[in-house]
Order: structure tokens, then C-alpha cells, then sequence
């Protein structure tokens, strides 16, 4: 099942980048290199996934890739995943991963300057197959329902999420 997951995840991030015209063209210089995807962390109780090896098409996007990603002008980014109640908590709140590139210093400023300005525009995709009025309504209750789930978020107890309940020996 993981296979088809990555497989999904790597047709949405194909999908942002091709409708951002600039991503495309930071990328189009570096077709054919590799970039190798880790994760670290404390995942909680779900196992890290693998590392995930892409490389870049001649279109500016990504594909799958044997897993000699380490190859010469390779790249490696490891991903910071924290367990999954901070992971959404950090959602909420519009974080990204904290993550760092090492490799190739052209290709990693561009890897990074995706990762700093890519977001998927989910109202555009929306209005295709709803139209505008109502994708625009549907993005408003959805941020509003982010806007208040972040704001429940911040008012939880320090321990809200934690397996043990959060609990701390209370001190005399």
C-alpha cells in the first residue's frame, strides 16, 4: 500500500509545482539530477516511512527513482517529522517540516526556495469542478474551520495528545 501512497503524494506535488510556471523553470536547469528524500524523528506510534528517491524529469517535475538517489549531483533532504498530535497542531498553526537540503548548493537553494513558496492553491482546483462562487464559499468555511481548530489548539493543556495524557506528578 505504501508504494501507491508515495505514488499519490508524488502526483499532488507534481501537480503544485506545474501550476506554478517559476517552479518549473528553477527545476528545468536540473533535470536528470536525483534528490533523496529522509525522514527524522520521533513519528510516535507510526514507523518512519522509508527514504523516498525522485528525480527530476526534463518537464521541470518529479518521478520516481531507483533507489541510487546518492548519486554524483545528488541530493539529500531530510525531513523533520514530529509524532503525529504535533504534526497537526503545527498544521493548524501553518508551520511547515523543518527540514535541510545538503548536496549541490544551486540545486538545494532551489529545492528550498520550493519548498519556502510552493502551496497548493485548493480553491483553483475546487472552482474546476464546482465553480468559482462556490469553491470561494467552501475555501472560507475552511479556513474559518482552520482558524478556530487553531485556536482550540493553543488554548489544550500542555500534555493534550501525549500517550501518557499528559500528566506530571504533582509536586509538593
Amino acid at each position: 500500500m505504501l508504494p501507491a501512497l508515495l505514488d499519490r503524494a508524488l502526483l499532488v506535488l507534481n501537480h503544485v509545482v506545474a501550476a506554478e510556471p517559476a517552479a518549473c523553470a528553477r527545476l528545468l536547469p536540473h533535470a536528470g539530477r536525483s534528490l533523496r528524500v529522509e525522514w527524522d524523528g520521533a513519528a510516535g506510534p507510526l514507523p518512519l516511512p522509508p527514504p523516498l528517491a525522485l528525480r527530476i524529469t526534463p518537464a521541470g517535475l518529479f518521478e520516481r527513482a531507483e533507489a541510487e538517489a546518492d548519486a554524483p549531483g545528488g541530493l539529500r533532504l531530510v525531513v523533520e517529522l514530529p509524532p503525529p498530535h504535533q504534526a497537526l497542531l503545527g498544521w493548524l498553526s501553518g508551520e511547515r517540516p523543518r527540514m535541510h537540503v545538503e548536496g549541490d548548493a544551486q540545486v538545494a537553494a532551489d529545492i528550498a526556495w520550493l519548498a519556502e513558496h510552493l502551496r497548493w492553491d485548493a480553491e483553483a482546483d475546487l472552482a474546476r469542478l464546482v465553480g468559482d462562487a462556490p469553491a470561494h464559499e467552501l475555501a472560507r468555511w475552511g479556513r474559518a474551520l482552520r482558524s478556530a481548530l487553531a485556536a482550540v489548539a493553543q488554548r489544550a493543556p500542555a500534555g493534550w495528545g501525549r500517550r501518557d495524557g499528559g500528566s506530571e506528578p504533582a509536586s509538593r
